[in-house]
This record gives structure tokens, C-alpha cells and sequence, in this order.
């Protein structure tokens, strides 16, 4: 069953390159598994959610798709899903994504939650740094400039609607941010270690640019969202 749903997904998602393909879907699954395995949760579930949580994203298949989630539902149809686990799915999807959080909606279900933090550390770390650069670069933005800065507390539809930046602008905009919207004790050990992957990688990259004002700025940053 999970594989014949990989295939289906595959064939939607094999060619993206904004770092949203198929290598991303499989490390959010491997992560999600492993995070299940240390919940208790039910892995068939937490492998549908996680194979198909991109499956309609608004940024791949517009908006339509990510409000009828068309994809995911004919997938699951397709491979014969029971009308049970169907509607599990269906509904974690639903309260899946960066976007829905700045909207106030989160998963309610202990595989949701796992997925979503899986699909969340997918975006940091030096995996997601490199898929940042990844989307930045198929949108024609650049890794950094000195005298573009961050545009923080963006509301759902600002977030939604912006297009240009860079990189590092969005690690503080998201990235910086994902460590403390983890929702299971997996997910937060988790996150810490990514979290400060980033803060390293931006402490040095500033350094070897030689920008001061961007340390002082991080620093800044640090204090303002010290948790």
C-alpha cells in the first residue's frame, strides 16, 4: 500500500526542482518514522501523511489544490485507501504547513504532529539551508545581500505572497522560527541540533563576508526571541 502511493506521489513530484521533490518527501518520511517509532504512533498513517503532505501544496499546484487537497485525494482513492485512514490523512494535511500556523491551525492528532515536525526539520539544518538556497535559486533570488533585511512577523497572506528575498533573509523570516512550533518531544530534541546548525553556519558566513552589522543584527535577533 505505501508503496504504491510513493509511486503515485513520484509521479507528481519527481521533477521538482525548489526543493519540494521526492528527495524532500522521503527524508520527511524516514524522519517521520523515526519519530513514530519513539511516539508510539501508527506508522501506516504517519507514512500516508508524510508521502502525501506536498502532494497539493499551494506553491507546487495553486490554491484550488491546496483547498480541496484534489491530489492527495485522488491518490488515496486510486491505491484504495480505507474511508478510515482516508479521512485521518486528509485531515492532518490540512493542518499542515508553515502558512497554517502563522493562520493559527495545527494537527490535532498525535501523527499529524509527527509529521509536521519532521516536515518542519526538513526545512532546517544544513538540509535546509541548502533547500532554502534551492528555492531561492529556481526563483531567481540570491543567496545574500548586505542591504536586503528581513521582513519579520509576516501575517499568513504576506508570507504567501512573497517572492523576493534571499536566503538568509528567509532563515530569519522562517527558519530561525521553526525550533519553537515543534509539538512533540521528537520533534524538539530534534530541532535544537538543526537550529543551531543554522545559527553556526550564519555566525561564520557573516564573519567570512565580513558584515558586522549582519552579527549585530543576528545578535539582536537572538535576545528579542529568546525563549
Amino acid at each position: 500500500m505505501i508503496e504504491k502511493v510513493r509511486k503515485e506521489v513520484c509521479k507528481l513530484l519527481d521533477k521538482d526542482n525548489s526543493g519540494h521533490g521526492m528527495e524532500h518527501v522521503n527524508r520527511v518520511l524516514h524522519l517521520s518514522l523515526k519519530f513514530a517509532e519513539t511516539e508510539n504512533a501508527d506508522k501506516e498513517v504517519v507514512a500516508l501523511i508524510a508521502l502525501l503532505h506536498d502532494v497539493d501544496d499551494y506553491k507546487l499546484f495553486g490554491m484550488e489544490n491546496a483547498d480541496n487537497l484534489t491530489n492527495a485525494g485522488n491518490i488515496l482513492e486510486q491505491c484504495s485507501i480505507a474511508d478510515t485512514m482516508k479521512e485521518q490523512v486528509i485531515n492532518a494535511i490540512k493542518t499542515i504547513g508553515y502558512s497554517k500556523r502563522l493562520k493559527g491551525i495545527q494537527p490535532s492528532t498525535l501523527e499529524g504532529m509527527i509529521v509536521s515536525d519532521a516536515d518542519m526539520c526538513d526545512s532546517i539544518g544544513a538540509t535546509g539551508i541548502l533547500r532554502s538556497y534551492q528555492y531561492n535559486l529556481a526563483h531567481g533570488n540570491v543567496f545574500f545581500d548586505k542591504n536586503i533585511y528581513p521582513a519579520l512577523n509576516m501575517s499568513a497572506a504576506n508570507y504567501m505572497a512573497k517572492k523576493a528575498g534571499t536566503v538568509v533573509t528567509h532563515m530569519f523570516e522562517k527558519l530561525l522560527k521553526l525550533k519553537d512550533l515543534m509539538l512533540t518531544d521528537s520533534g524538539k530534541k530534534e530541532a535544537i541540533e538543526r537550529h543551531n546548525i543554522m545559527l553556526a553556519f550564519l555566525y561564520r558566513f557573516f564573519e567570512e563576508e565580513n558584515v558586522p552589522e549582519w552579527i549585530d543584527y543576528l545578535d539582536n535577533y537572538l535576545k528579542e526571541n529568546k525563549k
